[in-house]
């Protein structure tokens, strides 16, 4: 599983990995973590504002900051 997030390393952005990486670690996930700041890759996905949050090459939230469960399920659905 790939997970990006995107963000030029914002606070909100700094706390998204965070949350990722817990997640990933709570949930037993065998997934790698790229984080991707060139504002180009970033608009390529569709997100217009950071941070955002992509999973296997899918955008899963732009311009907010998602709850640590509602992360937890898209890694559950992408696995």
């Amino acid at each position: 599983m790939t997970i990006k997030v995107l963000g030029a390393g914002c606070a909100k952005c700094n706390s998204l990995e965070a949350m990722v990486t817990q997640a990933i670690v709570e949930l037993e996930v065998n997934a790698s973590i790229e984080k991707v700041k060139d504002l180009n890759r970033i608009a390529d996905y569709g997100a217009m504002m950071t941070p955002g949050l992509v999973i296997n090459e899918q955008l899963k939230s732009a311009g907010k900051l998602p709850s640590f469960e509602q992360i937890k399920s898209w890694i559950r659905e992408a696995n």
